[in-house]
């Protein structure tokens, strides 16, 4: 996986081409999303990414992953 090339301000996008977020920055297991229109962060584990290019591509739809995403950071191992 090309986790390594995922970078700041580089389109989320869901299984079926749509883009549901930005990244703000790759935070262990998970990947940091910028704030939303109401000024959320929100995070999304690492394992959804299924490809890098000039976007990062998980494996859900948009609409799934917007109800799985998390709203606050993951707790600290």
């Amino acid at each position: 996986m090309q986790i390594q090339e995922i970078r700041e301000h580089m389109p989320v996008v869901c299984s079926k081409g749509g883009q549901f977020g930005t990244v703000d920055q790759v935070q262990d297991g998970t990947i940091k999303l910028t704030k939303d229109d109401k000024g959320q962060h929100h995070w999304i584990p690492r394992s959804w990414v299924t490809n890098v290019d000039n976007k990062v591509h998980v494996d859900h739809p948009g609409d799934q992953a917007m109800r799985e995403w998390m709203t606050s950071p993951p707790a600290a191992a």
